[in-house]
């Protein structure tokens, strides 16, 4: 579907796999233009052109969101080559979990980083322009475990508390500005990877039983992002129907 009149521009990071690469098939299906941002940029070239073959329209930059250089480099690049932002989808993400005896901090250290530094260089990237413009909307990917912490989830958690925390003061600041908390629970990607071997064997045994397909969190993006102007979708929460069974 190529773009409209209606079309946005959509920053997604974290674009080169799991729920970032989902979303920006789906948006891109949905006519909007996408700009795909991650460390992996011969990943990134080959989605972008898969959507351009499809018919969407996408570009991409190479994006590391602990550095707010790289940060204010993709937005401002964006910016420059589309004339506006639209709409930041913030979704990168890492989780590798351990008990906190085990004193994992460089793993501590990384999630901070990712899930939380991340998110506030895309903020402070891409809200001034926002503002300048009179409107955008962020899309803010948490998990349902900044809802609850489990046993070797405390860090992790944290900084997902931290994201919705962000993301509330983003919304009692700005009445011009939209902002979406999407919650997943298990779903299918490649956070399961670092952390103890343990603790991670099990989260894979729990995601082959329980994970969603990514077009699942892909499709509530859409509908976020699809809505009016004058309507914000604060949170979406999204679980397997299976997970009260667990």
């Amino acid at each position: 579907m190529t773009t409209t009149s209606t079309s946005k521009i959509v920053l997604v990071t974290g674009a080169s796999s799991g729920i970032g690469e989902a979303t920006a098939r789906a948006l891109a299906a949905a006519g909007h233009h996408v700009v795909l941002g991650a460390r992996r940029v011969d990943r990134l070239a080959e989605i972008a052109d898969s959507i351009k073959a499809a018919g969407g329209s996408a570009d991409h930059s190479e994006l590391d969101v602990t550095s707010l250089d790289s940060v204010k480099a993709f937005v401002s690049t964006a910016h420059e080559r589309h004339g506006r932002i639209d709409v930041l989808v913030n979704n990168a993400g890492v989780m590798p979990l351990s008990p906190l005896i085990m004193g994992l901090t460089d793993d501590w250290d990384r999630m901070i980083d990712v899930n939380v530094r991340g998110v506030l260089h895309g903020i402070a990237a891409a809200l001034p322009l926002m503002k300048a413009q009179g409107s955008g909307h962020f899309v803010n990917v948490s998990s349902t475990l900044g809802h609850e912490v489990s046993p070797t989830t405390a860090v992790y958690s944290a900084t997902k508390y931290a994201v919705r925390a962000i993301s509330e003061g983003i919304r009692k600041e700005n009445s011009d500005v939209r902002v979406t908390v999407v919650s997943p629970s298990f779903v299918e990607s490649e956070l399961i990877q670092g952390g103890d071997p343990g603790t991670m064997a099990w989260v894979q045994g729990m995601a082959d039983k329980l994970a969603l397909p990514t077009v699942a969190i892909s499709d509530a993006i859409v509908y976020a992002v699809s809505q009016p102007e004058q309507v914000d979708v604060g949170e979406l929460v999204i679980r397997s129907v299976l997970d009260a069974a667990v």
